[in-house]
């Protein structure tokens, strides 16, 4: 089971939560991430944080066997960042040249670039990160 505290006692900088991602964990950290934007007076930011968050949730979801990574969304000094690691060693494969954006999959990093300033993904012995940052 899924349980963070609403709302967050301190405003801490950071929140991070273990998870095998299922059907419904998408839904879970969207509204994590909401509650912790509003604390950090970021609500503005809530649309392309939210979605990029459901990207990598589900890439975790379709692409890693286990199904387990650990979510992360920081407040830096100029916005969000957000952090997905998991340990499959399969990378994430950028859509094909010309690819539908309007097709059901093989779209996510695609849209991950068009709402985030940034994104990356940093390899470790076990598994990879995928991180993304969006400006305030």
């Amino acid at each position: 089971m899924n349980v963070l505290d609403f709302p967050p006692r301190e405003s801490p900088r950071q929140f991070s939560h273990r998870l095998h991602v299922g059907e419904h964990s998408p839904y879970f950290m969207r509204r994590a991430a909401r509650v912790y934007l509003t604390v950090w007076q970021l609500p503005h930011l809530t649309e392309p944080v939210t979605l990029a968050l459901t990207e990598l949730l589900t890439n975790v979801h379709r692409h890693v066997p286990d199904r387990w990574c650990v979510s992360t969304v920081i407040r830096t000094l100029g916005g969000v960042r957000i952090e997905v690691y998991d340990r499959s060693p399969v990378l994430p494969a950028p859509p094909p040249q010309g690819a539908d954006l309007l097709a059901e999959s093989g779209r996510g990093l695609a849209m991950l670039a068009l709402v985030t300033d940034t994104w990356d993904v940093v390899v470790h012995d076990e598994g990879k990160t995928i991180w993304c940052e969006v400006s305030e």
